[in-house]
């Protein structure tokens, strides 16, 4: 049996890098849970962080795509990347060597 090739462990290593601080987690499930964009301050009022801290984390969620962000005049909203998440699950278990799970028939 082989390894991952590096490419794919590369990518996968930067998702898991991404999610390796609570922090990250919980911007990540308030963004997938609340389902529409928000603002670092209603994320910083969210997560009882400060601003500065909320920003560096969200700048690590959207360099590895799991995160969104869209610039509104001076503000910016940020919203979750559901494909990103969708492929967390797999990206997982295929690092574990399980069968990929089945794509639901829509």
């Amino acid at each position: 049996m082989r390894p991952l090739d590096r490419p794919t462990a590369d990518e996968y290593a930067s998702w898991f890098r991404a999610l390796s601080d609570g922090t990250r987690i919980q911007i990540v499930s308030l963004l997938a849970r609340v389902g529409e964009p928000m603002t670092v301050g209603q994320l910083v009022d969210a997560v009882d962080v400060g601003q500065s801290t909320v920003s560096r984390h969200l700048k690590v969620l959207a360099d590895c795509g799991f995160v969104l962000v869209e610039h509104v005049g001076t503000a910016s909203w940020f919203r979750i990347n559901d494909n990103c998440v969708e492929c967390f699950p797999t990206a997982a278990d295929v690092v574990m060597g399980r069968p990929v799970p089945a794509v639901p028939a829509d």
